[in-house]
């Protein structure tokens, strides 16, 4: 390669950063300026300090940031559970129309997931309900405005690509450990426990953190089912924070700010792991 095409290289990858960065600093700028200084000074930085519009995003934002973690992290390991479970029987075990189930299982990846969403309201509103009898006393609004509305969909949706990922890691791995294992008595439940779980740390890293992104991230779901506000989260929480009577845009900012630390900080504490997953073939198939 000569001088000229690394330089060029070079050069398109410092614009791709500065175009990626450029939302983040308008967004921190931003979430210290008052209205005035955004339509006069938009790219200069702010007269003077205003650390109030963080205390004020998070005192309205604080409980809908805690109902997203707690979904996101339920979310997580149910679907790491499950879709660990489900990969490895798969990858290695034998039974009956086992490709053609595994198949069926990957089309519903091809179903866009907005036109599901009247059918999945449905389902929740109505899943409780048995010979026409309402299980849980709600009126006939079955899961509307409970937890169950938020996790149920995140924990089987997100099982399809993570039955993906982690098939295809157990495939890759050398047939012979699975065997020594069971020649030494091992049942399948400890050989995945045991074997297949631990080799596998990258790639569920890589599933629990796109796992946790898209479920925090979510908006749509979130507002056709929950509206009860203490049940609230944050996507919508900080919508309804820029809507509610709240004209200055910095706390706003101020506000996604706030909301996004928790994304940064799972990405940063799984980042070696992720890596792994992708470099190890995690995304292969």
């Amino acid at each position: 390669m000569t001088i000229a095409q690394k330089t060029l290289i070079y050069l398109l990858l410092a614009i791709l950063v500065i175009v990626t960065l450029v939302p983040f600093y308008v967004t921190v700028v931003i979430s210290q300026k008052s209205n005035a200084e955004i339509f006069t000074q938009f790219w200069s930085l702010p007269d003077s300090l205003r650390p109030g519009y963080y205390s004020e995003a998070l005192a309205f934002l604080e409980s809908y940031i805690l109902n997203s973690l707690v979904i996101a992290t339920l979310s997580v390991f149910g679907v790491l559970i499950l879709s660990s479970l489900s990969g490895y029987a798969f990858a290695r075990l034998e039974f009956t129309h086992k490709n053609f189930l595994y198949v069926l299982l990957l089309s519903i990846m091809m179903v866009p997931g907005i036109l599901t969403l009247i059918p999945s309201f449905n389902w929740i509103k109505e899943f409780p309900l048995v010979g026409g009898n309402d299980l849980f006393g709600r009126g006939g609004r079955g899961f509307l405005d409970s937890w169950f509305a938020l996790w149920l969909p995140y924990l089987a949706g997100g099982q399809i690509f993570g039955i993906l990922l982690c098939r295809t890691f157990f495939e890759s791995i050398p047939e012979d450990l699975f065997e020594a294992a069971r020649i030494d008595g091992a049942s399948e439940f400890l050989i995945y426990r045991k074997i297949a779980l631990p080799l596998s740390l990258p790639i569920l890293a890589t599933l629990a953190i796109m796992q946790f992104i898209a479920t925090y991230n979510d908006y749509i779901w979130p507002l056709v089912t929950i509206s009860d506000t203490s049940k609230q989260v944050f996507s919508v929480g900080v919508t309804r924070f820029g809507f509610e009577g709240n004209l200055n845009m910095g706390p706003v900012m101020a506000g996604y700010l706030i909301g996004s630390i928790p994304l940064v900080l799972v990405f940063l504490l799984g980042m070696k792991y992720y890596v792994q997953g992708i470099m190890s073939g995690a995304l292969k198939a």
